[in-house]
């Protein structure tokens, strides 16, 4: 295979590109540039991977192309000596370089790595500062949120290359320092170093690719309610009685309470309409996912508490999951709507799982209808079903209706409620949903028959005749959405 050096061409002019990389570049077969959008590459000549940045989505797609492109470029001859060229040092904040580095450990390709004049030298001394000294952090503008979490400062942020991200930099901190510094094209004619208030980072420069943000002081971190929760939780467990004595069996019925509150307020707020502003439904939920996070981050708690694990792993651990079930979004893997994800997902999950049926993992303990249709369409997709639509349920339910007449058993009657949600299956409709919303109409209905009967005495002494006029009229009073 042949060889792939990466150089880097310092922060600004060519005067800051080493004799090492100018000695690699003279030598070299073929030179590719990260970006000919650089001070230093005016000078040099080879071709850049612009296009690559014009034609991808996501800097991380562009990033994979580039180093994809770079592989290919090398093993097809094994006398070729390729220099890649990046801004700065590849050494800082190098992700083509990162994932070069991955296929070097790989055996795929032979890799050096030569040092470079980074862009961190001229931000130290234009700001006059040691960064060991003063514990500065480096940090990723494109990602901020989460790669400042936990931290306080001093920080630099670098990648801040637009406004938009400065932007999302400015909403990610929920306590803000009163000033930061903003830093542009240094080592040029026209650098800029300005210090600004936190409300205008995003508009006092037109941020560009050699922008950065140096942020002196943070008091509060970045996630820092999710710190104050978890410290609180901990504390509540230490010196609060009741939370001394849960367990994870004793807490199993408040996590279940928790759910079914949530979900009231889910479908009050769905009743209204999604897209509508309600103050206070969406006060209410906001309130009662607060309960149910209380419960993970307990769960957690108990964990920790054992050596086993924490919220950290908790959150780590879904994080990952999702990354590895979502192959058409960080994978090759295509999916153009909805309905094509789900085989994907249940494909990645079978693997994941090791499961030899297709009725493994389904929870036992769900309602009964959501189980039944879970059941279902587990069966369907591993290809157990009838062809003719919503006939073939009816014709089942019919059948099962038969035979609890003939034998009224439990038996019998779980067997047409099974029935039942094949029809709503069919139909595309949440049998659960469909339970709850047929009991929410009975009972807004026999509260206004009891308001019609007067007192329970009348109720109950009414005949059928009259419970009939008392239904029909409750019924007359619902709006067609009900």
């Amino acid at each position: 295979m042949g060889r792939l050096t990466v150089v880097g061409l310092g922060p600004a002019g060519p005067e800051l590109i080493t004799p090492q990389t100018h000695a690699a570049i003279a030598a070299a077969d073929r030179v590719w540039l990260r970006t000919s959008r650089h001070p230093a590459a005016d000078g040099i000549d080879a071709a850049s991977f612009d296009e690559v940045y014009e034609a991808a989505d996501t800097f991380a797609d562009v990033y994979a192309e580039i180093a994809a492109r770079l592989i290919a470029d090398v093993t097809t001859d094994d006398d070729l000596a390729v220099v890649y060229a990046v801004p700065g040092s590849p050494l800082v904040l190098e992700r083509t370089v990162e994932l070069l580095r991955a296929a070097a450990d790989a055996g795929r390709i032979e890799l050096d790595v030569l040092p470079a004049v980074s862009f961190l030298d001229t931000v130290w001394a234009r700001l006059g500062l040691d960064p060991v000294e003063a514990g500065v952090r480096l940090v990723d503008g494109l990602a901020f949120a989460t790669a400042a979490a936990g931290q306080t400062g001093p920080l630099l942020v670098a990648h801040t290359h637009a406004n938009h991200v400065l932007s999302d930099i400015k909403l990610a901190i929920d306590e803000p320092p009163p000033r930061a510094v903003l830093l542009q094209r240094l080592g040029l004619r026209d650098e800029v170093i300005v210090e600004v208030e936190w409300a205008d980072i995003d508009r006092t420069v037109d941020a560009d690719h050699l922008t950065s943000l140096f942020i002196p002081e943070l008091a509060e971190p970045v996630a820092r309610e999710f710190a104050r929760f978890d410290e609180l939780v901990r504390l509540l467990r230490e010196q609060c009685p009741w939370d001394r004595e849960q367990t994870h069996a004793s807490l199993r019925r408040h996590l279940l309470e928790e759910t079914h509150e949530v979900l009231e307020a889910l479908d009050a707020r769905t009743r209204l309409d999604d897209d509508l502003d309600a103050p206070a439904l969406d006060e209410h939920l906001v309130e009662e996912l607060g309960d149910l996070l209380y419960q993970i981050f307990f769960h957690a708690r108990l964990g920790a508490e054992r050596g086993s694990f924490t919220i950290t792993d908790v959150a780590r651990g879904i994080h990952d999951k999702l990354v590895v079930r979502h192959p058409h979004v960080f994978g090759d893997a295509e999916a153009t709507d909805a309905a094509s994800v789900l085989p994907i997902w249940n494909a990645v999950k079978a693997q994941e799982k090791a499961r030899t049926s297709a009725m493994d993992g389904i929870p036992s303990t769900l309602p009964g209808l959501s189980l039944a249709a879970k059941v279902q369409k587990r069966a369907r997709s591993a290809g157990f079903d009838w062809e003719g639509g919503v006939e073939v349920a009816y014709v089942d339910v019919e059948s099962e209706l038969a035979e609890v007449r003939n034998d009224p058993s439990e038996h019998e009657v779980g067997d047409l409620l099974f029935a039942a949600v094949q029809v709503a299956r069919r139909l595309d409709v949440d049998p659960e949903d469909a339970i709850r919303g047929a009991v929410r109409r009975f009972t807004t209905r026999f509260r206004l028959v009891e308001s019609l009967a007067g007192d329970a005495a009348a109720l109950a002494a009414a005949d059928e005749r009259q419970l009939a006029a008392w239904w029909s009229q409750a019924k007359s009073h619902e709006s067609p959405a009900d």
